[in-house]
């Protein structure tokens, strides 16, 4: 498709790969500019660069999205950047294994840092600029499949995508009145580094085959295939866009038919 600039900027973070970085893909084809925030700034770079780095309307940024203050300052260089900011795109996640009985202290405060208080501090920094540009904006933030029903072996990370919604159904109310609008996309399995790892390291600690570890979580799906991340990226570009501008506070799942609501 021929690119047309739509005069609109989004930071995605994880946009460094997998789901991340064909959302960013995405929305740049779509016409916004496009900031690639990830903790791993190379894989940013990259991406950036291969959209054509700031003269082609994408840049990279370096964020830590469990630390409040280096994703209010991502949103910042954003602006400053790009010129303005319209969407946030909460990607950024962590899917490790977590077996019930090896559950720790650390361990939950290690994946709650990432997946669900990196979703807080964008929902606050993207509110806070829109604001102070005088318009509202589009929160989008990573749920997931498991986010809906609970996924075995991996308790923790779909403890978070279930908070994230919840978060975000709260958020949807409170920031109504400023005009924004907070929803969030539910992949299922989606082929990526991510969810390539998951699906050993749950094998792996079965004492099982890799196919096996990949049928735990691909059983079940309707259409009888893995998504591609682009899959993913075109229900964000949906709520990024102005089609969907009366939706709000909704997860929408695109799983290929494993939960139904």
């Amino acid at each position: 498709m021929t690119r047309t600039e739509n005069g609109k900027v989004a930071l995605v973070t994880g946009g460094g790969q997998g789901i991340g970085q064909a959302i960013a893909e995405r929305l740049h084809a779509d016409g916004f500019r496009v900031a690639i925030a990830d903790v791993n700034v190379e894989t940013a770079d990259a991406v950036a660069e291969s959209l054509g780095g700031k003269d082609g309307g994408a840049i990279a940024v370096h964020v830590n999205v469990s630390d409040r203050d280096s994703v209010f300052a991502a949103v910042e260089q954003t602006v400053t950047e790009l010129g303005g900011f319209d969407v946030i795109v909460n990607n950024a996640g962590i899917a490790p294994t977590s077996p019930i009985e090896e559950i720790t202290q650390e361990s939950i405060s290690k994946i709650f840092s990432i997946n669900f208080n990196g979703v807080v501090w964008g929902i606050q920094a993207a509110t806070k600029a829109f604001r102070e540009l005088g318009h509202g904006g589009k929160i989008i933030s990573a749920a997931s499949q498991a986010g809906h029903v609970g996924n075995p072996g991996i308790a923790l990370y779909s403890a978070t995508k279930f908070a994230i919604r919840g978060l975000s159904q709260t958020a949807a109310r409170d920031l109504a009145q400023f005009g924004i609008t907070v929803n969030t996309f539910a992949p299922g399995i989606v082929k990526t580094p991510l969810m390539e790892e998951l699906a050993k390291k749950v094998a792996a600690d079965a004492g099982k085959a890799e196919e096996w570890g990949w049928e735990q979580f691909t059983k079940g799906i309707a259409l009888d295939r893995l998504s591609e991340a682009s899959e993913v990226a075109g229900v964000v570009s949906f709520l990024s866009g102005s089609d969907s501008d009366y939706i709000t506070g909704q997860s929408i799942l695109v799983d290929g038919g494993m939960v139904f609501n």
